[in-house]
């Protein structure tokens, strides 16, 4: 990804408040987690990356690693329509930056933000890496409202969390939180 465009602010309505799921997103009342200063404004970097992704024309996906020190490691959206390939996932395409130039110890200390929960292959990357912190937006299962039932659109129910406890270095895991925001790049999206 030589050429990034700058990652636009989220447009869009939010649902009024106390709608249900059927407005195409989840329940407005799902539990998120409080978040810092700091990774509010790196997750939200994320899921503008997200709406790059989907203005691409590639599903709705962001992700930025952030050192502890606060250097952008690298910052990258879901590329599979563009490119055709189907692990080119933001959370992937960000450790394939960064994986080849920066070290496994400044990677235990930084921080990966992902408008969304990793799916299993990205947790995996993830894991590899040698990342030592995740903070993500909408959870799977919240996700899993959007996509519906087209097989095309499913994803493995595993969570990240689960390939995160299986890790023998500790991998801290913070989401999901910034539902609104996060849910946004999907509202219209998915197929149904």
């Amino acid at each position: 990804m030589s050429t990034r465009p700058h990652a636009p602010p989220l447009r869009g309505s939010l649902p009024p408040e106390g709608a249900d799921p059927a407005w195409g997103g989840p329940a407005p009342d799902r539990a998120t987690t409080p978040l810092s200063e700091r990774d509010g404004t790196y997750l939200r970097q994320a899921i503008g990356w997200a709406r790059v992704a989907r203005d691409r024309g590639n599903r709705p996906f962001g992700a930025v690693v952030i050192a502890d020190d606060g250097r952008v490691l690298a910052e990258a959206w879901c590329n599979t329509g563009e490119t055709g390939d189907c692990t080119g996932h933001a959370e992937t395409n960000a450790v394939r930056q960064l994986s080849p130039v920066v070290d496994r110890d400044t990677l235990s200390r930084s921080t990966l933000y992902s408008s969304a929960e990793p799916c299993v292959m990205c947790a995996g990357a993830i894991f590899w890496s040698n990342i030592g912190r995740v903070v993500f937006g909408i959870d799977a299962v919240s996700l899993r409202v959007f996509r519906g039932e087209r097989a095309e659109q499913r994803d493995a129910e595993l969570s990240c969390r689960d390939v995160f406890a299986a890790s023998p270095h500790p991998i801290e895991c913070i989401g999901p939180a910034l539902m609104d925001e996060a849910s946004e790049p999907h509202r219209g999206f998915w197929k149904t």
